[in-house]
């Protein structure tokens, strides 16, 4: 059994403990499907326990004819006397101790019966190494957080218009000129600048690349802790830094003028085919992401649109090298376009609608609509944040998302949370029964346009990140998000006191009203995603202050009235006041103050 390094995480459990003592168990993230406190706690050596020091009163046995476990899942018996773990493979022993690492207190770790299979076997999170930079070192930081929380798939975006960032023998110019360039600020450089690279060693240039040496490395530590580490390189777009070294494989011969690939040179398909080999040599994963998303135009004759360009570069050439050489193509949803292989993995990032088509096609698919999960949008009050995408995804957003819309109902509420208004079910498509199965997982994206420093990616990426493990892990009629609020809040403190510099989450308080007896009441409700929390409003219209009435659950007020409410920490407001007149036409949902 292979054990991740965990001496970190007793001084967070130990600051979390001093913070207060919650009810044992109540922070697990993400939530097992069956649990059940049987009282009392097995004594241990926090310390030693988190070293992975060898301890008699520990079993752990691998049962592969188990009939209540699956692949990856687990079973856990913590008595006092001792822990047996069961799982039917190595993955559900190393998935069980981060359980026992999360209900590890100063106490010992309580008594408890789990149950535990995961709901998706593919369970993902992104990361754009292109438009900025990120080393090694918070690479590993990033898988460590990943293990820790169920998560077992790092899509690595090596590729794209910002740099190229992997080294490749037959193609030495891909890092010598397309790695670096002479701004660092993403707007700066593409909005507002000349778009150069420079060559590798210019005084001041920004960028940089993984060694082949690198890449083994990110490997090797990311498979220790059970997560595939999926490559993606970019075709037939975004492939600008590409044609600085080798300008003859874009159409016009020249370099900054194009971002796509010419398809009718055969020297693009040996490029691709060149590529594709030592990328599959330094990564063992069955899958190999080809991009497929977002080409502009074709500049040869005869190739005139999205559709030909995609079909001409992926199906009959990535898909077909990749499946001889005993591999699988994914690509962004644009691949529909193609008569896929069966094999073939769909990532819809345009909404659900991608994973739906590929599902109802018979094809897998992964659900990951940028609306919704992706962590370079905005999580609270942009006035409050620093710069993001346009879009806005606060956690209750991503948590509240439903990777598997296999009714007209649980398709509409999707769509619903991508449009920001309300969606009719009979107005969407939403998954047949006998395809549901074709969804295989659900990952969160981030994209590094503005994410320029290893402190601003995890505080876009943390605590959200949680809620993309309990998306992945955790059964439907189990997630809760009044119970997730509490548990995520319960972790922020040991993410904190790991070094992970987290989102603390907002201080704004959701006003929710909801239109009732026949129009002329309306059922109100207040939510903050801090927990716990002391919300106080008023129905007058003046703003809230230290003496208006605690909310302490729903409450049904006339039409024509306006709700006010703030959250309160220390006899003060902690956040922008919210406020929300009751028109009695419309129920109005998710309000926040600004």
């Amino acid at each position: 059994m292979r054990f991740i390094s965990e001496i970190s995480v007793v001084a967070s459990l130990l600051f979390a403990v001093a913070c207060h003592d919650p009810q044992p168990g109540a922070d697990l993230v993400p939530l097992p499907a069956e649990m059940t406190f049987t009282g009392g706690y097995f004594q241990t050596d926090s310390v030693s326990f988190a070293r992975g020091v060898a301890d008699g009163r520990v079993v752990c046995e691998l049962d592969t004819s188990s009939p209540n476990l699956s692949r990856e899942g687990y079973g856990l018996e913590v008595r006092s006397d001792g822990i047996r773990i069961t799982a039917v493979d190595s993955a559900g022993l190393f998935y069980a101790r981060q359980t026992l690492l999360q209900l590890l207190t100063a106490k010992g770790i309580p008594c408890v019966k789990i149950t535990d299979n995961p709901r998706f076997g593919y369970r993902g999170i992104h990361l754009d190494v292109s438009r900025h930079f990120f080393a090694k070192e918070e690479v590993f930081k990033i898988l460590d957080e990943m293990a820790r929380y169920k998560l077992n798939v790092f899509h690595l975006h090596l590729t794209d218009n910002g740099g190229w960032r992997i080294q490749i023998d037959r193609y030495p110019l891909l890092t010598r000129f397309g790695a670096f360039r002479a701004e660092a600020d993403w707007l700066k450089w593409w909005e507002f600048g000349d778009r150069r690279y420079v060559p590798e060693g210019t005084p001041g240039a920004y960028g940089g690349y993984y060694t082949k040496d690198d890449i083994r490395q990110i490997v090797a530590y990311a498979a220790a802790r059970y997560i595939e580490v999926i490559p993606e390189i970019e075709f037939p777009a975004h492939s600008d830094e590409v044609f600085i070294g080798y300008p003859e494989l874009c159409c016009s011969g020249k370099p900054y003028t194009s971002g796509e690939f010419c398809v009718g040179n055969p020297a693009t398909f040996e490029f691709m085919d060149g590529v594709l080999t030592e990328v599959m040599e330094l990564f063992p994963s069955r899958r190999i992401h080809i991009g497929g998303d977002e080409a502009r135009k074709a500049l040869e004759a005869g190739v005139n649109s999205l559709a030909d360009t995609v079909k001409i570069t992926l199906g009959p050439n990535a898909e077909k090298f990749l499946a001889e050489h005993g591999r699988v193509m994914v690509g962004w949803d644009e691949i529909l376009r193609n008569n896929l292989r069966p094999t073939s993995v769909t990532i819809s990032y345009r909404g659900q609608r991608g994973a739906i088509e590929a599902a109802n096609r018979g094809y897998d698919a992964v659900m990951s609509p940028g609306e919704i999960i992706y962590f370079d949008w905005y999580q609270a009050n942009p006035h409050t944040q620093p710069r993001a995408m346009s879009g806005f995804s606060p956690i209750k957003k991503m948590y509240s998302f439903e990777p598997v819309p296999d009714t007209p109902e649980r398709a509409a509420a999707n769509e619903s949370l991508v449009k920001g208004e309300y969606v009719a079910p009979d107005s969407v498509e939403h998954i047949r029964p006998n395809a549901a199965s074709h969804i295989i997982g659900v990952q969160g994206c981030t994209w590094a346009e503005f994410i320029g420093t290893p402190e601003h990616l995890e505080y876009m990426m943390f605590p959200r990140l949680l809620a993309i493990a309990e998306l992945g892990w955790t059964p439907r009629e189990r997630r809760l998000w009044a119970d997730f609020r509490r548990r995520v809040n319960s972790q922020i403190p040991r993410l904190l006191a790991r070094g992970v510099n987290a989102f603390t989450l907002s201080n704004d308080v959701e006003i929710t009203a909801r239109i009732v007896r026949e129009g002329r009441k309306a059922r109100v409700t207040l939510d903050t995603e801090k927990y716990p929390a002391e919300v106080r409003y008023t129905l007058d219209g003046s703003d809230p202050t230290a003496g208006s009435d605690i909310y302490s659950g729903p409450f049904v007020v006339e039409a024509g009235t306006t709700v006010k409410a703030a959250l309160f920490v220390g006899g003060k407001p902690a956040g922008s006041i919210a406020g929300l007149y009751v028109d009695a036409c419309h129920n109005v949902e998710n309000y926040y103050a600004y």
